[in-house]
């Protein structure tokens, strides 16, 4: 989606959507090209520790119990990250996890993670 498929009906409906949970629209909308830059890195960073740590739990385990592990992780972490979206759907505000865990359980919960 680029930004002008974005339109100001768009914008204005998600609008609508914070003010009917209570909340006013704080943050800016936009994304500077060192911030995007900045979580590609990070999430390349991350896959290159999975792959980098593939080797040494394949001369541990051995390779089916690798590869096992390696596809039994993703589907859980796939899970996962099914409900977040779900969650993130449901509260659309800044904050995210903690912010979350603060509405489903309680404050102390939200300071907790």
């Amino acid at each position: 989606m680029s930004a002008q498929d974005y339109t100001e009906h768009d914008k204005h409906e998600d609008l609508k959507v914070l003010h009917g949970m209570g909340y006013a629209q704080e943050l800016s909308r936009s994304m500077s090209r060192f911030s995007n830059f900045a979580i590609s890195f990070s999430i390349i960073c991350i896959l290159s520790g999975g792959i980098n740590s593939f080797a040494q739990a394949t001369s541990s385990i051995g390779g089916a119990g690798a590869g096992i592990g390696w596809i039994v992780g993703c589907a859980v972490s796939g899970f996962f990250a099914l409900a977040m979206a779900q969650i993130a759907s449901a509260f659309p505000t800044a904050g995210g996890l903690y912010h979350w865990a603060s509405i489903l359980g309680n404050r102390f919960t939200g300071w907790l993670t």
